[in-house]
């Protein structure tokens, strides 16, 4: 079975890395100047609480009704944050701080873990830039399998205190991201015994994830600037750790870009493109981004979490029928990621299975911008 790391190997996509040091700009260079950002407008949940169906929702996992209203989330939100969630808040904060410490290197010191052409792990700019014309105001660290050799380059005297922290944080993110699994299958109706993938203790043991440090520096004109643009992730689910400061936003449909707001000691769950894919598009991959701040610095830590690389995907046999057919044909992660890298804001368009309606071919699917992962 491919590892994660040769899967993205296999579908390279080439981003061209520039060695800027965000801290000694004081004007917004016209690479990173975006200027069709007509619909910036920042909706915050303050401002629509009126509207009880208009701020993402807030979990509890020991509600005993957690099943159904993370199922209830995913259909009408595709994104939902959770509390009580069992990882300790001086984990978040150490992970956290293992991305502050990270971006706040020196850019030569950071340029010694630059990510290779064909590599997935290292230092460097989010996948999605070659999709876009304009370049995006942040930076990131990916992390597939063990961070040791890019960590060594980086703090060559202690590097095994961060090794360490990382190591943990992906150990427990694993296990919550099983829970969140199967929280989120129930809520369909699926079973451990409907998920032969799963293991022989449906843990999902074999799962393939990876952990991605993200760093949006103040910026001198962050209403002309875009930290990381519009896009779904090509994952089950995505968990999001972020500081306390605001910027990550969902787009929602009649309503617009709703700010996800900074939840201390909680975390956001968003659906991915496979579990759009798995659950019939019952439950739809959100559409995100994220803006940027004129004073302060925001740091968020993803741990992107798919099915092991050869395991097929499809629309689950519950979720079928007469009155329901699949809407997409099976795909593996590797085959996916490979869409899309050649078609980005198409790639489920590209899974969709065509019905011929009254001799016409029905290709409807959604606008939304599918990128890949914040790699």
């Amino acid at each position: 079975m491919p590892s994660l790391s040769e899967v993205y190997r296999a579908h390279p996509v080439h981003v061209h890395h520039k060695n800027l040091d965000f801290n000694s700009l004081q004007e917004l260079p016209e690479s990173y100047t975006w200027t069709h950002l007509d619909d910036h407008t920042v909706i915050n949940s303050n401002n629509i609480m009126k509207e009880s169906n208009s701020s993402v929702p807030v979990i509890d996992l020991n509600d005993p009704n957690a099943s159904k209203l993370i199922g209830h989330a995913c259909k009408t939100w595709g994104v939902y944050q959770i509390v009580n969630h069992g990882i300790p808040i001086s984990l978040l904060d150490d992970i956290q701080w293992v991305g502050q410490t990270l971006f706040s290197l020196p850019p030569h010191q950071k340029l010694k873990a630059l990510r290779s052409p064909d590599g997935v792990s290292g230092y460097g700019l989010a996948r999605i830039s070659s999709f876009f014309p304009k370049l995006m105001w942040s930076e990131g660290f990916t992390i597939v399998g063990s961070p040791f050799e890019h960590f060594r380059q980086l703090w060559p005297q202690d590097y095994a205190k961060y090794c360490d922290i990382v190591l943990q944080y992906e150990e427990t993110m694993k296990k919550l991201a099983g829970k969140l699994m199967w929280l989120m299958l129930d809520s369909l109706g699926i079973t451990k015994e409907d998920i032969k993938w799963a293991g022989s203790k449906a843990q999902f043991e074999k799962g393939c994830a990876a952990i991605q440090l993200n760093s949006y520096p103040s910026c001198p004109d962050p209403d002309r600037a875009m930290g990381l643009a519009p896009h779904t992730d090509s994952t089950f689910l995505t968990i999001l750790s972020q500081n306390d400061i605001s910027g990550l936003q969902v787009q929602r449909e009649g309503i617009g870009w709703v700010t996800v707001p900074p939840l201390h000691g909680g975390l956001v769950v968003n659906v991915g493109d496979l579990f759009h894919i798995l659950s019939n598009g019952l439950y739809p991959s959100v559409l995100h981004r994220v803006l940027v701040n004129r004073t302060r610095q925001r740091f968020s830590v993803a741990y992107l979490y798919g099915p092991p690389s050869n395991v097929e995907i499809c629309p689950h046999t519950k979720l079928v029928g007469p009155t329901q057919p699949p809407l997409y044909r099976s795909v593996t992660w590797n085959e996916y990621l490979g869409t899309k890298a050649k078609h980005f804001n198409k790639a489920l368009s590209y899974v969709r299975i065509c019905a011929t309606i009254n001799g016409l071919f029905d290709l409807n699917e959604s606008t939304k911008s599918s990128g890949l992962d914040r790699f």
